[in-house]
């Protein structure tokens, strides 16, 4: 929502108008939203690796969606690169350009930000997120800072993504294929603020979808696979913070229903080497559900 307004504040965005945008799904799935409410159009451009369930889910909400092949940041066919192309060639369009777009961190820095700092009553001690964008990472550490800088900000990477490997090297070096969607990239986002984080931990896949299938089962919480990155890396600093006073608040990002054919789905987890973390109950007779 404050991508749009910021938009329409400035004129970019007019009535009648259509909204752009290349999206891992979920912020797509946001603008969607908010684009129906307002009367706009939209157009998503997201690559083929992500779930069904968001595709379906933009286009439940009138978007127009473009699957484009999961191929390298310098590619034509590159889902951000097509999105560009596509808002250039469109009349009254605005694209939302949500990895430099700062009104992304800003967002964060207004509301994620004292959202935990309220809730917490001021008790946070670690704060831990994944960047995609890095919107919600930066925008709240900053504010998180600005009120205690001793609040120690921790950010989760998946096996393959450049960012870990930045924050250690100042390099950007070679990224590789995973399966945890929406966190993670292979370009650097204009809207990660690396100055603000004070560490980066990577995890693979399997480990992340691990912890997703152990929350939902364990804590009644359906989330997707970046959230089990997320509270992994939680879980580890509980485990090696001696202080009982210790807050540590982690963000759970979406919702396990977006993932049902990927990391809740058996045959899938089979298919990509997971197949160990197939877990079928027991009926009350002994013998194995279908």
């Amino acid at each position: 929502i404050a991508l749009i307004e910021a938009a329409e504040a400035e004129g970019t965005l007019r009535p009648g108008g259509t909204i752009v945008e290349g999206t891992s799904g979920n912020t797509g799935i946001g603008l969607a939203v908010a684009a129906a409410v307002k009367g706009y159009r939209c157009v998503f451009t997201i690559p083929d690796k992500m779930s069904d369930e968001k595709i379906r889910l933009l286009r439940a909400f009138g978007a127009r969606v473009i699957v484009t092949p999961t191929v390298e940041p310098d590619h034509p066919e590159y889902y951000g690169t097509v999105a560009r192309r596509i808002a250039e060639e469109t009349p009254n369009c605005f694209l939302a350009d949500q990895f430099y777009n700062q009104v992304n961190p800003d967002a964060h820095y207004r509301t994620t930000g004292p959202e935990i700092w309220e809730q917490t009553e001021g008790r946070v001690t670690h704060f831990v997120a994944s960047p995609g964008t890095g919107g919600t990472i930066s925008g709240a550490a900053r504010f998180l800072k600005e009120r205690n800088p001793d609040v120690r900000v921790i950010a989760g990477d998946p096996e393959g993504s450049v960012f870990a490997g930045y924050s250690r090297t100042g390099e950007v070096g070679e990224g590789a294929a995973y399966k945890v969607e929406g966190i993670g990239n292979d370009k650097l986002p204009a809207t990660l603020h690396f100055d603000w984080i004070d560490e980066f931990r990577t995890v693979d896949d399997h480990t992340s979808f691990h912890m997703a299938r152990r929350i939902t089962r364990e804590e009644g919480l359906f989330v997707g696979g970046s959230t089990g990155l997320i509270v992994h890396i939680a879980v580890e600093i509980a485990r090696e913070v001696d202080d009982p006073e210790a807050c540590i608040v982690a963000i759970l990002c979406d919702t396990g229903e977006r993932y049902l054919s990927k990391v809740f789905n058996d045959k899938w987890l089979e298919e990509n080497g997971m197949g160990d973390l197939v877990d079928r109950p027991e009926s009350p007779d002994g013998r194995e559900e279908r």
